[in-house]
Protein backbone atom coordinates (compact mmCIF):
# COMPACT_ATOMS: atom_id res chain seq x y z
CA UNK A 1 0.00 0.00 0.00
CA UNK A 2 1.13 3.54 -0.62
CA UNK A 3 -0.15 6.96 0.53
CA UNK A 4 1.16 9.95 -0.83
CA UNK A 5 -0.27 13.38 -0.52
CA UNK A 6 1.01 16.94 -1.68
CA UNK A 7 -0.36 20.22 -0.42
CA UNK A 8 0.84 23.96 -1.76
CA UNK A 9 0.60 27.17 -0.46
CA UNK A 10 1.16 30.64 -2.54
CA UNK A 11 0.42 34.28 -1.01
CA UNK A 12 1.23 37.27 -2.62
CA UNK A 13 1.94 40.78 -0.48
CA UNK A 14 -0.27 42.87 -0.82
CA UNK A 15 2.43 45.48 -1.49
CA UNK A 16 0.83 46.76 -4.90
CA UNK A 17 -1.86 47.85 -3.09
CA UNK A 18 0.21 50.44 -1.07
CA UNK A 19 1.11 53.52 -3.05
CA UNK A 20 4.77 53.55 -1.20
CA UNK A 21 5.10 50.07 -2.04
CA UNK A 22 3.87 49.39 -5.39
CA UNK A 23 6.73 49.42 -6.94
CA UNK A 24 7.63 45.62 -5.21
CA UNK A 25 6.24 42.24 -5.63
CA UNK A 26 6.96 39.80 -2.88
CA UNK A 27 5.75 36.47 -3.30
CA UNK A 28 5.92 33.73 -0.56
CA UNK A 29 5.25 29.71 -1.23
CA UNK A 30 5.10 26.53 0.71
CA UNK A 31 4.80 22.97 -0.33
CA UNK A 32 4.31 20.11 1.62
CA UNK A 33 4.70 16.74 0.92
CA UNK A 34 3.89 12.98 2.80
CA UNK A 35 4.35 10.01 1.65
CA UNK A 36 3.20 6.58 3.46
CA UNK A 37 4.49 2.77 2.30
CA UNK A 38 3.60 -0.01 3.54
CA UNK A 39 5.98 -2.68 4.30
CA UNK A 40 5.88 -6.45 3.05
CA UNK A 41 2.40 -8.64 3.96
CA UNK A 42 5.43 -11.30 5.22
CA UNK A 43 5.18 -11.70 9.40
CA UNK A 44 8.78 -10.84 9.43
CA UNK A 45 8.86 -7.71 7.25
CA UNK A 46 5.62 -5.70 9.29
CA UNK A 47 8.40 -6.70 11.96
CA UNK A 48 10.49 -4.60 10.37
CA UNK A 49 7.75 -1.72 9.81
CA UNK A 50 6.55 0.57 7.46
CA UNK A 51 8.24 3.98 6.08
CA UNK A 52 7.05 7.41 6.08
CA UNK A 53 9.02 10.30 4.46
CA UNK A 54 7.63 14.32 4.22
CA UNK A 55 9.22 17.08 2.86
CA UNK A 56 9.11 20.94 2.34
CA UNK A 57 10.01 23.54 0.20
CA UNK A 58 9.79 27.61 1.08
CA UNK A 59 10.93 29.88 -1.63
CA UNK A 60 10.47 33.53 -1.33
CA UNK A 61 10.91 35.56 -4.28
CA UNK A 62 10.65 40.14 -4.67
CA UNK A 63 10.67 41.94 -7.72
CA UNK A 64 12.11 45.89 -6.80
CA UNK A 65 11.55 48.13 -9.83
CA UNK A 66 13.31 51.18 -8.73
CA UNK A 67 12.11 52.99 -11.97
CA UNK A 68 8.91 52.70 -10.78
CA UNK A 69 9.71 54.64 -7.63
CA UNK A 70 11.95 56.95 -8.96
CA UNK A 71 9.10 58.03 -11.01
CA UNK A 72 6.94 59.09 -7.91
CA UNK A 73 9.18 62.20 -7.34
CA UNK A 74 9.37 64.84 -10.56
CA UNK A 75 12.63 65.87 -9.83
CA UNK A 76 14.06 62.04 -10.27
CA UNK A 77 11.97 61.68 -13.38
CA UNK A 78 13.86 64.95 -14.71
CA UNK A 79 16.95 63.35 -14.63
CA UNK A 80 16.45 61.26 -17.23
CA UNK A 81 14.31 63.70 -19.49
CA UNK A 82 16.14 66.20 -21.84
CA UNK A 83 14.74 69.63 -22.67
CA UNK A 84 14.14 69.87 -26.60
CA UNK A 85 16.02 71.95 -28.55
CA UNK A 86 15.49 75.38 -28.90
CA UNK A 87 13.75 76.53 -32.27
CA UNK A 88 15.56 78.42 -34.99
CA UNK A 89 14.62 81.86 -35.10
CA UNK A 90 11.62 82.65 -37.00
CA UNK A 91 12.09 85.30 -39.38
CA UNK A 92 11.15 89.39 -38.53
CA UNK A 93 7.65 89.43 -40.15
CA UNK A 94 6.67 86.23 -38.52
CA UNK A 95 7.46 87.14 -34.70
CA UNK A 96 4.59 88.52 -32.40
CA UNK A 97 4.92 91.95 -30.96
CA UNK A 98 3.55 92.88 -27.53
CA UNK A 99 1.16 95.11 -27.76
CA UNK A 100 -0.32 95.25 -23.97
CA UNK A 101 2.96 94.47 -21.56
CA UNK A 102 5.14 98.27 -22.59
CA UNK A 103 7.88 96.59 -23.21
CA UNK A 104 7.89 94.18 -19.88
CA UNK A 105 8.88 91.01 -20.06
CA UNK A 106 6.68 88.54 -20.67
CA UNK A 107 6.67 85.87 -17.56
CA UNK A 108 5.95 82.38 -19.09
CA UNK A 109 3.84 80.44 -17.08
CA UNK A 110 5.19 76.75 -16.32
CA UNK A 111 2.38 73.80 -17.56
CA UNK A 112 1.14 71.74 -14.27
CA UNK A 113 3.67 68.25 -13.83
CA UNK A 114 5.80 70.10 -16.35
CA UNK A 115 9.74 68.89 -15.44
CA UNK A 116 12.20 71.16 -13.79
CA UNK A 117 15.07 71.42 -16.02
CA UNK A 118 18.12 70.49 -14.08
CA UNK A 119 22.07 71.72 -14.88
CA UNK A 120 24.73 68.75 -16.52
CA UNK A 121 26.45 67.95 -13.14
CA UNK A 122 23.03 67.93 -11.02
CA UNK A 123 22.00 65.29 -13.58
CA UNK A 124 25.11 63.41 -13.82
CA UNK A 125 25.15 62.88 -9.33
CA UNK A 126 21.43 62.61 -9.57
CA UNK A 127 21.65 58.99 -12.06
CA UNK A 128 24.50 57.79 -10.38
CA UNK A 129 22.69 57.55 -6.73
CA UNK A 130 19.67 56.42 -8.52
CA UNK A 131 21.74 53.99 -10.76
CA UNK A 132 20.04 50.91 -9.29
CA UNK A 133 16.66 50.10 -11.66
CA UNK A 134 15.76 46.69 -11.13
CA UNK A 135 16.72 43.79 -8.28
CA UNK A 136 15.90 40.88 -8.31
CA UNK A 137 15.62 38.14 -5.34
CA UNK A 138 15.23 34.58 -4.99
CA UNK A 139 15.71 32.48 -1.81
CA UNK A 140 14.70 29.04 -1.32
CA UNK A 141 14.81 26.37 1.38
CA UNK A 142 14.12 22.35 0.45
CA UNK A 143 13.97 19.69 2.96
CA UNK A 144 13.51 16.07 3.63
CA UNK A 145 13.06 13.62 5.67
CA UNK A 146 12.83 10.08 5.36
CA UNK A 147 11.95 7.64 8.13
CA UNK A 148 12.16 3.53 8.43
CA UNK A 149 10.42 0.99 10.81
CA UNK A 150 7.41 2.89 11.39
CA UNK A 151 4.97 1.05 13.12
CA UNK A 152 1.47 3.00 12.26
CA UNK A 153 -0.94 3.19 9.93
CA UNK A 154 -2.29 5.72 7.51
CA UNK A 155 -5.91 6.55 7.63
CA UNK A 156 -7.02 10.26 7.33
CA UNK A 157 -4.74 12.70 6.02
CA UNK A 158 -1.62 10.13 5.91
CA UNK A 159 -2.51 10.04 10.17
CA UNK A 160 -3.90 7.39 12.33
CA UNK A 161 -7.39 8.53 13.30
CA UNK A 162 -6.88 6.87 16.84
CA UNK A 163 -3.76 9.05 17.49
CA UNK A 164 -3.30 11.26 14.73
CA UNK A 165 0.30 10.02 14.62
CA UNK A 166 2.97 10.81 13.10
CA UNK A 167 0.96 14.81 13.73
CA UNK A 168 0.07 17.89 11.72
CA UNK A 169 3.55 18.63 11.70
CA UNK A 170 5.30 15.54 10.50
CA UNK A 171 2.12 15.47 7.76
CA UNK A 172 2.65 19.11 6.96
CA UNK A 173 6.21 18.91 5.72
CA UNK A 174 8.19 19.95 9.20
CA UNK A 175 11.65 18.76 9.25
CA UNK A 176 11.99 17.07 12.54
CA UNK A 177 15.43 17.06 14.86
CA UNK A 178 16.70 14.67 17.18
CA UNK A 179 14.36 15.40 20.48
CA UNK A 180 11.34 15.03 17.80
CA UNK A 181 12.00 11.74 16.94
CA UNK A 182 13.12 10.58 20.66
CA UNK A 183 9.49 11.36 21.08
CA UNK A 184 8.20 8.96 18.48
CA UNK A 185 10.52 6.58 19.96
CA UNK A 186 8.54 6.95 24.04
CA UNK A 187 5.49 6.69 21.77
CA UNK A 188 6.40 3.20 20.86
CA UNK A 189 6.19 4.19 16.89
CA UNK A 190 9.00 1.98 15.63
CA UNK A 191 9.93 -1.10 15.25
CA UNK A 192 12.13 -2.78 18.14
CA UNK A 193 13.24 -5.47 15.90
CA UNK A 194 16.98 -6.66 16.35
CA UNK A 195 16.83 -7.98 12.75
CA UNK A 196 16.15 -3.81 11.66
CA UNK A 197 18.61 -2.22 9.38
CA UNK A 198 17.61 0.60 7.96
CA UNK A 199 18.74 3.71 8.16
CA UNK A 200 16.82 7.55 8.42
CA UNK A 201 18.22 10.01 6.32
CA UNK A 202 17.59 13.76 6.42
CA UNK A 203 18.33 15.94 3.62
CA UNK A 204 18.71 19.92 3.28
CA UNK A 205 19.39 22.21 0.32
CA UNK A 206 19.27 26.19 0.42
CA UNK A 207 19.67 28.16 -2.50
CA UNK A 208 20.23 31.97 -2.63
CA UNK A 209 19.98 34.12 -5.84
CA UNK A 210 20.03 37.90 -6.42
CA UNK A 211 20.72 40.29 -9.34
CA UNK A 212 20.38 43.59 -10.12
CA UNK A 213 20.61 45.55 -12.85
CA UNK A 214 22.34 49.20 -12.53
CA UNK A 215 22.29 51.92 -15.73
CA UNK A 216 24.35 55.24 -13.80
CA UNK A 217 24.44 56.64 -17.50
CA UNK A 218 22.76 56.46 -20.60
CA UNK A 219 23.70 53.03 -22.39
CA UNK A 220 25.94 52.07 -19.57
CA UNK A 221 24.37 48.88 -17.90
CA UNK A 222 25.77 46.76 -15.40
CA UNK A 223 24.06 43.31 -14.73
CA UNK A 224 24.93 42.36 -11.08
CA UNK A 225 24.43 38.87 -9.30
CA UNK A 226 25.11 37.44 -6.13
CA UNK A 227 24.60 33.85 -5.52
CA UNK A 228 24.96 30.98 -2.56
CA UNK A 229 23.59 27.35 -2.88
CA UNK A 230 24.22 24.88 0.01
CA UNK A 231 23.14 21.03 0.63
CA UNK A 232 23.76 18.90 3.53
CA UNK A 233 22.48 15.10 3.82
CA UNK A 234 22.37 13.07 7.29
CA UNK A 235 22.23 10.01 8.19
CA UNK A 236 22.08 7.19 11.28
CA UNK A 237 20.48 3.53 12.45
CA UNK A 238 17.90 4.35 15.14
CA UNK A 239 17.63 0.77 16.32
CA UNK A 240 16.70 -1.39 19.37
CA UNK A 241 20.53 -3.79 19.35
CA UNK A 242 19.82 -5.61 22.42
CA UNK A 243 15.71 -5.82 22.40
CA UNK A 244 15.19 -4.06 25.36
CA UNK A 245 13.09 -1.50 23.43
CA UNK A 246 15.92 0.74 24.63
CA UNK A 247 16.77 2.64 20.89
CA UNK A 248 20.23 3.97 20.07
CA UNK A 249 21.73 5.63 17.30
CA UNK A 250 24.23 3.92 15.31
CA UNK A 251 26.61 5.52 12.69
CA UNK A 252 25.98 8.63 12.21
CA UNK A 253 27.07 10.23 9.18
CA UNK A 254 26.57 13.80 7.48
CA UNK A 255 27.73 14.66 3.95
CA UNK A 256 27.34 18.07 1.95
CA UNK A 257 28.50 21.10 -0.41
CA UNK A 258 28.77 24.32 -0.53
CA UNK A 259 29.49 27.22 -2.90
CA UNK A 260 29.48 30.86 -3.58
CA UNK A 261 29.82 33.51 -6.11
CA UNK A 262 32.93 35.34 -4.76
CA UNK A 263 35.83 37.63 -5.68
CA UNK A 264 39.96 36.53 -5.44
CA UNK A 265 41.02 38.72 -8.30
CA UNK A 266 43.26 40.23 -6.05
CA UNK A 267 46.12 38.29 -6.54
CA UNK A 268 45.37 36.81 -10.28
CA UNK A 269 47.64 39.37 -11.86
CA UNK A 270 50.71 38.57 -10.13
CA UNK A 271 53.72 37.15 -11.30
CA UNK A 272 53.60 33.48 -12.26
CA UNK A 273 56.03 30.90 -13.14
CA UNK A 274 54.85 27.33 -13.89
CA UNK A 275 58.12 26.40 -12.08
CA UNK A 276 58.62 28.51 -9.39
CA UNK A 277 56.54 29.06 -6.12
CA UNK A 278 54.78 31.89 -5.95
CA UNK A 279 54.68 34.96 -3.63
CA UNK A 280 51.08 34.46 -2.61
CA UNK A 281 51.80 30.61 -2.16
CA UNK A 282 54.14 31.95 0.11
CA UNK A 283 51.75 34.10 1.92
CA UNK A 284 49.40 30.98 2.25
CA UNK A 285 52.35 29.04 3.92
CA UNK A 286 52.85 32.43 6.40
CA UNK A 287 49.20 32.70 6.91
CA UNK A 288 49.29 29.47 8.89
CA UNK A 289 50.96 30.30 11.99
CA UNK A 290 48.75 33.47 12.12
CA UNK A 291 45.31 31.27 12.49
CA UNK A 292 46.80 28.20 14.32
CA UNK A 293 47.73 31.06 17.30
CA UNK A 294 43.80 32.58 16.30
CA UNK A 295 42.46 28.76 17.14
CA UNK A 296 44.65 28.23 19.91
CA UNK A 297 42.95 31.19 21.41
CA UNK A 298 39.24 30.49 20.30
CA UNK A 299 39.41 27.00 21.38
CA UNK A 300 38.62 26.53 25.16
CA UNK A 301 39.85 22.37 25.12
CA UNK A 302 42.97 23.98 23.67
CA UNK A 303 43.63 26.60 26.73
CA UNK A 304 46.08 28.31 25.51
CA UNK A 305 48.10 25.63 23.97
CA UNK A 306 51.42 25.31 24.16
CA UNK A 307 53.59 26.60 21.04
CA UNK A 308 56.30 24.61 19.42
CA UNK A 309 59.16 26.24 17.28
CA UNK A 310 57.47 27.69 14.40
CA UNK A 311 54.80 29.19 16.73
CA UNK A 312 51.91 26.80 16.04
CA UNK A 313 50.10 25.71 18.56
CA UNK A 314 49.59 22.32 19.84
CA UNK A 315 46.27 20.68 18.21
CA UNK A 316 46.75 23.04 15.48
CA UNK A 317 50.13 22.28 13.87
CA UNK A 318 50.79 23.41 9.59
CA UNK A 319 48.58 20.93 8.14
CA UNK A 320 45.71 20.80 10.24
CA UNK A 321 42.34 21.74 8.52
CA UNK A 322 40.95 24.23 10.18
CA UNK A 323 44.12 26.51 9.94
CA UNK A 324 44.60 25.61 5.79
CA UNK A 325 41.39 26.70 4.88
CA UNK A 326 40.98 30.00 6.51
CA UNK A 327 44.57 30.27 5.73
CA UNK A 328 44.22 29.81 1.67
CA UNK A 329 41.03 32.01 1.69
CA UNK A 330 43.25 34.84 3.21
CA UNK A 331 46.25 34.54 1.17
CA UNK A 332 44.48 34.48 -2.51
CA UNK A 333 41.91 36.59 -2.07
CA UNK A 334 43.65 39.91 -0.49
CA UNK A 335 41.83 39.42 3.05
CA UNK A 336 43.92 39.92 6.67
CA UNK A 337 44.64 36.50 8.53
CA UNK A 338 43.47 38.00 11.44
CA UNK A 339 39.99 38.24 10.40
CA UNK A 340 39.23 36.10 7.51
CA UNK A 341 35.86 34.08 8.91
CA UNK A 342 37.20 30.62 10.53
CA UNK A 343 35.25 27.63 9.99
CA UNK A 344 32.78 26.58 12.43
CA UNK A 345 32.26 23.37 14.73
CA UNK A 346 28.78 23.81 15.80
CA UNK A 347 26.25 21.51 13.75
CA UNK A 348 23.44 21.03 15.61
CA UNK A 349 21.13 20.25 13.22
CA UNK A 350 20.83 19.62 8.99
CA UNK A 351 20.34 23.25 8.24
CA UNK A 352 23.77 24.43 10.36
CA UNK A 353 26.33 25.72 7.80
CA UNK A 354 30.40 25.25 8.77
CA UNK A 355 31.02 27.41 6.29
CA UNK A 356 28.60 30.28 6.80
CA UNK A 357 31.43 33.06 7.82
CA UNK A 358 31.95 32.88 3.91
CA UNK A 359 29.63 35.44 2.35
CA UNK A 360 29.01 35.31 -1.27
CA UNK A 361 30.14 38.37 -3.19
CA UNK A 362 28.65 40.04 -6.62
CA UNK A 363 29.75 39.15 -9.77
CA UNK A 364 29.18 41.48 -12.87
CA UNK A 365 28.71 42.22 -16.35
CA UNK A 366 29.34 45.74 -17.81
CA UNK A 367 28.10 46.77 -21.07
CA UNK A 368 28.31 50.49 -23.07
CA UNK A 369 26.73 51.10 -26.29
CA UNK A 370 26.35 54.85 -26.20
CA UNK A 371 29.90 55.46 -28.74
CA UNK A 372 27.99 55.97 -31.36
CA UNK A 373 26.36 59.43 -29.85
CA UNK A 374 29.58 61.12 -29.86
CA UNK A 375 29.52 63.53 -33.00
CA UNK A 376 31.49 62.13 -35.75
CA UNK A 377 31.80 58.41 -34.98
CA UNK A 378 27.93 58.21 -35.71
CA UNK A 379 29.29 58.77 -38.85
CA UNK A 380 32.13 55.87 -38.54
CA UNK A 381 30.49 53.14 -36.97
CA UNK A 382 26.78 52.24 -36.66
CA UNK A 383 27.07 50.55 -33.63
CA UNK A 384 30.10 50.26 -31.06
CA UNK A 385 29.67 47.89 -28.03
CA UNK A 386 32.23 47.27 -25.44
CA UNK A 387 31.78 44.31 -22.63
CA UNK A 388 33.95 43.36 -19.54
CA UNK A 389 32.49 40.62 -16.99
CA UNK A 390 33.64 39.20 -14.05
CA UNK A 391 32.12 35.65 -12.83
CA UNK A 392 34.38 33.93 -9.89
CA UNK A 393 32.97 31.24 -7.47
CA UNK A 394 33.97 29.45 -4.42
CA UNK A 395 33.56 26.01 -3.59
CA UNK A 396 34.09 23.19 -1.28
CA UNK A 397 32.41 19.97 -2.32
CA UNK A 398 32.23 16.20 -1.02
CA UNK A 399 32.94 17.12 2.77
CA UNK A 400 31.82 14.44 5.45
CA UNK A 401 32.05 13.84 8.92
CA UNK A 402 34.59 12.98 11.16
CA UNK A 403 33.55 10.14 13.11
CA UNK A 404 36.46 11.02 15.81
CA UNK A 405 35.09 14.23 16.60
CA UNK A 406 34.26 15.06 19.91
CA UNK A 407 32.18 18.10 21.37
CA UNK A 408 31.36 17.09 24.88
CA UNK A 409 30.54 20.35 26.26
CA UNK A 410 29.16 21.66 23.00
CA UNK A 411 31.40 24.61 23.04
CA UNK A 412 31.41 24.56 19.38
CA UNK A 413 35.19 23.20 19.23
CA UNK A 414 36.80 19.96 18.91
CA UNK A 415 38.78 18.21 21.57
CA UNK A 416 39.94 15.15 20.51
CA UNK A 417 43.11 15.26 18.85
CA UNK A 418 44.31 12.75 16.17
CA UNK A 419 46.92 10.23 17.73
CA UNK A 420 48.91 10.55 14.18
CA UNK A 421 49.19 14.17 13.07
CA UNK A 422 48.40 15.35 16.99
CA UNK A 423 45.61 18.20 15.39
CA UNK A 424 42.14 18.42 16.51
CA UNK A 425 39.34 16.10 14.72
CA UNK A 426 37.09 18.68 12.86
CA UNK A 427 33.62 17.92 12.60
CA UNK A 428 33.97 17.72 8.98
CA UNK A 429 36.55 16.71 6.68
CA UNK A 430 36.71 18.32 3.53
CA UNK A 431 38.68 16.62 0.85
CA UNK A 432 39.63 20.15 -1.62
CA UNK A 433 39.06 23.58 -1.72
CA UNK A 434 38.80 24.99 -5.30
CA UNK A 435 38.59 28.66 -6.31
CA UNK A 436 37.59 29.69 -9.74
CA UNK A 437 37.25 32.76 -11.72
CA UNK A 438 37.19 34.59 -15.11
CA UNK A 439 37.32 37.66 -16.69
CA UNK A 440 34.99 36.24 -19.60
CA UNK A 441 35.99 39.16 -20.91
CA UNK A 442 38.45 41.50 -20.01
CA UNK A 443 37.22 44.06 -22.69
CA UNK A 444 35.46 42.93 -25.39
CA UNK A 445 34.65 45.53 -28.49
CA UNK A 446 32.22 44.91 -31.23
CA UNK A 447 32.53 47.37 -33.76
CA UNK A 448 30.30 47.99 -37.23
CA UNK A 449 30.96 50.04 -39.27
CA UNK A 450 28.58 52.30 -41.89
CA UNK A 451 30.59 50.61 -44.59
CA UNK A 452 29.24 47.05 -43.66
CA UNK A 453 32.60 45.97 -42.22
CA UNK A 454 32.90 44.48 -38.88
CA UNK A 455 35.37 44.00 -36.36
CA UNK A 456 36.23 42.65 -32.78
CA UNK A 457 38.81 42.28 -30.05
CA UNK A 458 38.53 40.26 -27.16
CA UNK A 459 40.67 39.69 -24.17
CA UNK A 460 40.10 37.09 -21.84
CA UNK A 461 41.36 35.91 -18.61
CA UNK A 462 40.97 33.12 -15.87
CA UNK A 463 42.16 31.22 -13.14
CA UNK A 464 41.48 28.00 -11.11
CA UNK A 465 42.84 27.24 -8.04
CA UNK A 466 42.53 23.80 -6.35
CA UNK A 467 43.98 22.87 -2.44
CA UNK A 468 43.81 19.44 -1.86
CA UNK A 469 43.59 19.24 1.94
CA UNK A 470 44.79 15.27 1.63
CA UNK A 471 48.05 15.34 0.29
CA UNK A 472 48.55 18.82 0.59
CA UNK A 473 49.36 20.38 -2.75
CA UNK A 474 47.53 23.31 -4.89
CA UNK A 475 47.14 22.72 -8.04
CA UNK A 476 47.12 26.47 -10.32
CA UNK A 477 45.64 26.72 -13.58
CA UNK A 478 46.20 29.75 -15.37
CA UNK A 479 44.88 31.22 -19.22
CA UNK A 480 45.15 33.87 -21.16
CA UNK A 481 43.14 34.41 -24.45
CA UNK A 482 42.95 36.69 -27.22
CA UNK A 483 40.72 36.76 -30.14
CA UNK A 484 40.82 39.28 -33.12
CA UNK A 485 37.92 39.10 -35.90
CA UNK A 486 37.22 40.97 -38.52
CA UNK A 487 34.11 40.68 -41.68
CA UNK A 488 32.67 42.47 -44.57
CA UNK A 489 29.44 42.23 -46.06
CA UNK A 490 28.90 42.64 -49.81
CA UNK A 491 25.30 43.18 -50.78
CA UNK A 492 24.18 41.70 -54.20
CA UNK A 493 27.78 40.55 -54.99
CA UNK A 494 27.78 38.95 -58.06
CA UNK A 495 29.16 35.50 -58.34
CA UNK A 496 31.79 35.02 -61.33
CA UNK A 497 30.32 31.22 -62.29
CA UNK A 498 26.81 30.19 -62.75
CA UNK A 499 24.61 28.34 -60.70
CA UNK A 500 22.02 25.68 -62.31
CA UNK A 501 19.94 25.96 -59.28
CA UNK A 502 20.04 29.62 -58.78
CA UNK A 503 16.82 31.76 -58.84
CA UNK A 504 17.01 32.44 -62.34
CA UNK A 505 18.75 29.73 -64.93
CA UNK A 506 21.67 30.16 -66.51
CA UNK A 507 22.53 33.93 -64.63
CA UNK A 508 24.88 34.37 -62.63
CA UNK A 509 24.12 34.73 -58.68
CA UNK A 510 23.64 38.51 -57.57
CA UNK A 511 22.92 37.77 -53.19
CA UNK A 512 24.29 39.02 -50.32
CA UNK A 513 27.56 37.66 -49.17
CA UNK A 514 29.54 37.40 -45.95
CA UNK A 515 33.85 37.76 -45.66
CA UNK A 516 34.82 36.78 -41.95
CA UNK A 517 37.83 36.02 -40.57
CA UNK A 518 39.02 35.10 -36.38
CA UNK A 519 42.19 34.77 -35.39
CA UNK A 520 42.67 33.13 -31.23
CA UNK A 521 45.93 32.83 -29.45
CA UNK A 522 45.44 31.22 -26.05
CA UNK A 523 48.00 30.08 -23.35
CA UNK A 524 47.34 28.03 -20.60
CA UNK A 525 49.95 26.79 -17.87
CA UNK A 526 49.00 24.50 -14.67
CA UNK A 527 51.45 24.09 -11.74
CA UNK A 528 51.53 22.14 -8.53
CA UNK A 529 52.91 23.57 -5.85
CA UNK A 530 52.91 21.42 -2.45
CA UNK A 531 53.41 22.77 1.14
CA UNK A 532 56.92 23.53 2.57
CA UNK A 533 58.46 22.75 -0.65
CA UNK A 534 60.80 25.56 -1.94
CA UNK A 535 60.21 24.09 -6.07
CA UNK A 536 56.88 23.93 -8.29
CA UNK A 537 56.06 21.21 -10.71
CA UNK A 538 54.25 22.55 -14.10
CA UNK A 539 52.76 19.45 -15.03
CA UNK A 540 50.53 20.59 -18.37
CA UNK A 541 50.15 23.38 -20.64
CA UNK A 542 49.77 24.66 -23.97
CA UNK A 543 49.85 27.35 -26.79
CA UNK A 544 46.74 26.95 -29.11
CA UNK A 545 46.64 29.26 -32.25
CA UNK A 546 43.75 29.35 -34.11
CA UNK A 547 42.80 30.61 -37.47
CA UNK A 548 39.66 30.61 -38.89
CA UNK A 549 38.29 32.29 -42.51
CA UNK A 550 34.66 31.92 -43.57
CA UNK A 551 32.24 32.74 -46.58
CA UNK A 552 28.39 32.69 -46.09
CA UNK A 553 26.52 32.92 -49.39
CA UNK A 554 22.79 33.48 -49.63
CA UNK A 555 21.95 31.75 -52.48
CA UNK A 556 17.79 32.39 -52.10
CA UNK A 557 15.14 32.44 -49.33
CA UNK A 558 16.03 28.62 -48.39
CA UNK A 559 19.29 27.93 -49.42
CA UNK A 560 22.70 29.29 -47.46
CA UNK A 561 26.13 28.09 -48.63
CA UNK A 562 29.48 28.27 -46.42
CA UNK A 563 32.59 27.98 -47.20
CA UNK A 564 34.62 27.80 -44.23
CA UNK A 565 38.73 26.59 -43.26
CA UNK A 566 39.46 26.09 -39.73
CA UNK A 567 43.48 25.08 -38.35
CA UNK A 568 44.25 25.08 -34.76
CA UNK A 569 47.51 24.50 -33.67
CA UNK A 570 48.33 23.37 -29.98
CA UNK A 571 52.17 23.57 -28.92
CA UNK A 572 52.49 22.02 -25.22
CA UNK A 573 54.76 23.38 -22.25
CA UNK A 574 55.92 19.51 -21.32
CA UNK A 575 57.65 17.51 -23.62
CA UNK A 576 55.46 14.36 -22.88
CA UNK A 577 52.91 15.66 -25.66
CA UNK A 578 53.91 16.50 -29.15
CA UNK A 579 52.43 19.47 -30.79
CA UNK A 580 49.15 18.93 -32.72
CA UNK A 581 47.86 20.53 -35.76
CA UNK A 582 44.39 20.32 -37.16
CA UNK A 583 42.86 21.47 -39.87
CA UNK A 584 38.99 21.01 -41.41
CA UNK A 585 37.53 22.74 -44.44
CA UNK A 586 34.63 22.20 -46.42
CA UNK A 587 31.13 23.38 -47.79
CA UNK A 588 28.02 23.51 -45.88
CA UNK A 589 24.69 23.60 -47.84
CA UNK A 590 21.75 24.96 -45.16
CA UNK A 591 18.47 24.27 -46.30
CA UNK A 592 15.41 25.68 -44.66
CA UNK A 593 12.05 24.32 -45.33
CA UNK A 594 10.20 26.26 -43.42
CA UNK A 595 7.18 28.87 -44.56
Amino acid sequence: TLYDQTASFTYVLPTGKLPFLDWTTFRVGYVARYNWMAASLDSLARELGNFINNGQEKNITGELDFTRLYNKSRLLRALDWDAPKPLPPQPAQNKATDTTAKGKPVKVKKQPGELPQLNLALKVVGRILTSVKRMSINYSETGTTNLAGYMDSTQLLGMNVRNFQPGWGFVLGHQPDTNYINKYAQKGLFTHSTLFNTLNRQDYNQKLSITAQLIPVRDLTIDVNLDKTFGKTYSELFKDTLGNSNLVRLNPYSAGSFSVSYISFQTMFTSFEANEVSATFQKFEANRVILSQRLGKANPYANGGAVDQEGYVEGYGKYAQDVLIPAFIAAYTGQDPNSVPLVKQSNPNTRSNPFSGILPRPNWRITYNGLTRIPGLDKIFTNFSITHGYNGTLSMNSFNSALLFRDPFSFGYPTFRDTVSGNYVPYFLVPNITISESFAPMLDLDMQFTNELSARFEYKKSRQLSLSLIDYQLSETRSTEFTIGGGLRKRDFKLPFKLPFSKKEGKAGTNDVNFRVDLSLRDDATSNSRLDQDAALPTSGQKVVTISPSIDYVLNNRINLKFYFDQRRVEPKISTSPPITTTRAGVQIRISLAQ
